[in-house]
């Protein structure tokens, strides 16, 4: 069963919303965030906390670059839903 929900952080002093989406694969979960058009999935690593799966052209593109402050906020924002 795929949930969607808006996920809200506050970063760099602004509120910002994403559409995001609990996915399941498996016995695995993971979410996916839509990041202004680019889809982004956090996974849980080994130790449980969650990492973002990007390829190094979505960190450096001059068009749709991504902060990696943002992710970190993102990563954050998500283990705290895990309670």
């Amino acid at each position: 069963m795929d949930e969607r929900f808006l996920l809200e952080v506050t970063y760099k002093g602004e509120q910002l919303k994403y559409d995001a989406q609990l996915r399941t694969r498996g016995y695995i979960h993971y979410y996916e965030v839509d990041l202004d058009g680019i889809p982004v999935q956090f996974e849980p690593d080994e130790e449980g906390s969650y990492r973002a799966l990007v390829t190094p052209d979505q960190i450096n593109s001059k068009d749709n670059k991504i902060d990696t402050g943002l992710l970190q906020v993102l990563v954050k924002k998500l283990e705290s839903l895990e309670g």
